[in-house]
């Protein structure tokens, strides 16, 4: 699975690409963590929550492609994403996974808050890309890809 992440900022752009109608079907998985129950909604929070700390970029954005021929179950996706959360000392931050189908072929995007709401910090993502990297090695072997 190809895994690209990145902190950002800009959360009104992000959910508004996220929820955009060039895919064939777009679902909404899961919003957890958020008072909102919206993608724009719960983005804002992490925006406003952020507005309390020094940090701009208060999102970790991440897309998970699956190899191009591959019919890729849900519960693959939420079990990378859980890794993937684990890995990169996100564990119980809120979080929106979003499917997107288009050509008849799935792929997904986790959002995580990187804003710590008890201690008002960012969790600090220190070699994002490597872990990433890691995970995504661990996957296409587990799965033959």
């Amino acid at each position: 699975m190809i895994l690209v992440g990145n902190q950002r900022g800009g959360a009104s752009d992000l959910a508004a690409h996220l929820l955009k109608e060039e895919n064939v079907r777009v679902q909404v998985h899961e919003i957890r963590g958020f008072v909102a129950d919206d993608l724009h909604g719960a983005f804002q929070e992490s925006y406003a929550l952020s507005r309390g700390t020094k940090c701009k970029q208060h999102l970790f954005s991440l897309s998970l492609n699956p190899p191009p021929d591959e019919r890729v179950d849900i519960a693959v996706f939420e079990e990378a994403v859980d890794r993937i959360e684990e890995r990169l000392g996100l564990t119980g931050q809120p979080r929106a996974i979003v499917f997107h189908e288009k050509n008849g072929r799935r792929h997904a995007h986790a959002v995580w808050s990187r804003i710590d709401s008890e201690q008002m910090k960012a969790v600090q993502l220190s070699h994002s890309k490597t872990k990433l990297q890691e995970v995504a090695r661990e996957l296409y072997i587990e799965r033959g890809w």
